[in-house]
């Protein structure tokens, strides 16, 4: 019987177990994960925060009881010290101090990523938080039930910390939102998205400070200040939420790194050591719009690489089909929703790019609940291949983005949707559908 040793226990390691134990192979699974919990939804973070979960205990999916019944030994509160690659071993220690030595036939990363820091003066200042774990949930929580913190200041307006403003100023605090660049959300959506979330936000009262660098934290023992290049802000907590970097420590020196920094992996999620896969956070995926290996932390990709990793391991061939990055938020009734490469991250990836879009009511002009609904789609100038495509509406839009997720994957051209069959009714859309308009507006 073969050993199994998978390191990490969130979507990614959860996928594999399931799909080894699935399987019906023999073989002995032990898993380690440093956190005292697995399964922990941390998109859910936001919405608990913000009081639109009742219950934190909803974000959570299994237990570690469940998978022990599963023929898995998970160790819980594990650290691991160091991965001997050479003899198969791995030495970790329990939360007791007590040294677990286990063997390997075959091993599994799914350490994850960790939040990206801002290292500056003042950061070992109390009330100073990443947001990430479950724990980091809790404590964000508890401290904004303190009616002595008022003034909070967020720093980076990617998803997760627009989301976590909007969590914040829902439960009636002062929110301001700093952010290096000049719009929210730049690596996903072109300014004409992005600037519609700003005003979303400036009209939920979230003030936002673009084009600011942070440079300092001051206060005494608690923060009390944040410095920029611009000015000095009032803050009583301060939250972090500038990106993710690749947990790869593990493996230093030994596997193989992205220029990103993550583990490189095949299709199967196998590394250049023998028996040794990497998924999730980790690890490195294809860019189906890049044609190329790339870093894109998502669920969604953990997921997919765990079922991939078990698969192999279990002897079930089973190849990554590549990602498009596919990506949605949802901000006070707001919705955005985007796949594949926006047109600044096109140029940034040389393509010579073209885009078209369209603006539209999304039913007809009878129908009384109607949004306006906003499209681009971006495509390569000579291969007319779709690279990318954006959505915006207050309508519920996102479904939609999974057409074009496909159509990325299948290096459908822009040429191909002009007549492309979309159904009408009045409940639902209108007879010149506004996928359709943008793409017949195609140069």
């Amino acid at each position: 019987m073969k050993k199994i040793v998978i390191i990490g226990s969130n979507h990614a390691g959860l996928a594999a177990i399931n799909v080894i134990v699935n399987s019906g192979i023999e073989a002995e699974l032990v898993v380690f994960d440093k956190n005292s919990n697995l399964s922990y939804l941390g998109c859910g973070t936001s919405l608990f925060v913000g009081k639109q979960v009742e219950s934190i205990n909803n974000l959570f999916y299994t237990s570690k009881d469940a998978y022990e019944t599963k023929s898995s030994k998970i160790h819980i509160n594990t650290e691991i010290n160091k991965i001997d690659f050479i003899e198969k071993v791995v030495y970790a220690e329990n939360q007791e101090k007590v040294e677990i030595k286990t063997e390997y036939d075959e091993l599994i990363l799914a350490t994850g990523a960790n939040p990206i820091e801002l290292n500056l003066e003042g950061r070992d200042l109390k009330n100073i938080h990443t947001v990430k774990i479950f724990q980091d949930c809790q404590v964000v929580d508890q401290l904004l039930e303190d009616e002595a913190i008022q003034n909070i200041v967020v720093i980076g307006a990617g998803a997760i910390g627009i989301e976590m403003a909007e969590a914040v100023k829902r439960r009636g605090k002062s929110v301001d939102l700093i952010e290096k660049k000049a719009t929210c959300m730049s690596n996903y959506f072109d300014p004409w998205f992005s600037e519609d979330m700003d005003a979303c936000l400036m009209d939920n009262d979230i003030h936002l400070h673009y084009s600011e660098e942070v440079l300092a934290f001051q206060g005494e023992e608690f923060v009390e200040q944040v410095v920029t290049n611009k000015a000095v802000y009032q803050a009583d907590l301060v939250l972090i939420a500038i990106g993710f970097q690749p947990n790869t420590g593990l493996g230093k020196n030994k596997i193989r790194l992205s220029e990103q920094g993550a583990f490189k992996v095949n299709l199967k999620q196998e590394t250049n050591l023998p028996g040794v896969y990497a998924i999730g956070d980790c690890a490195t995926i294809y860019s189906n719009a890049l044609e190329k290996d790339t870093y894109i932390p998502r669920a969604t990709n953990a997921v997919r690489s765990g079922m991939i990793a078990g698969s192999t391991i279990s002897g079930i061939d089973l190849e990554s089909t590549g990602t498009q990055g596919t990506t949605g938020i949802s901000i006070f009734g707001y919705n955005m929703v985007a796949t594949g490469l926006n047109l600044s991250e096109a140029k940034k990836a040389r393509f010579d790019v073209l885009y078209t879009e369209f603006e539209d009511l999304q039913k007809p002009i009878f129908m009384e609940e109607n949004h306006s609904v906003k499209v681009r789609i971006v495509y390569d100038k000579n291969t007319r291949r779709i690279l990318g495509a954006q959505l915006a509406s207050y309508h519920d839009i996102s479904m939609g983005i999974h057409f074009f997720s496909l159509a990325i994957e299948e290096k459908v051209t822009i040429d191909k949707l002009k007549l492309t069959d979309i159904f009408f009714l009045p409940h639902f859309n209108q007879p010149y559908n506004y996928i359709t308009m943008a793409a017949l507006g195609a140069k």
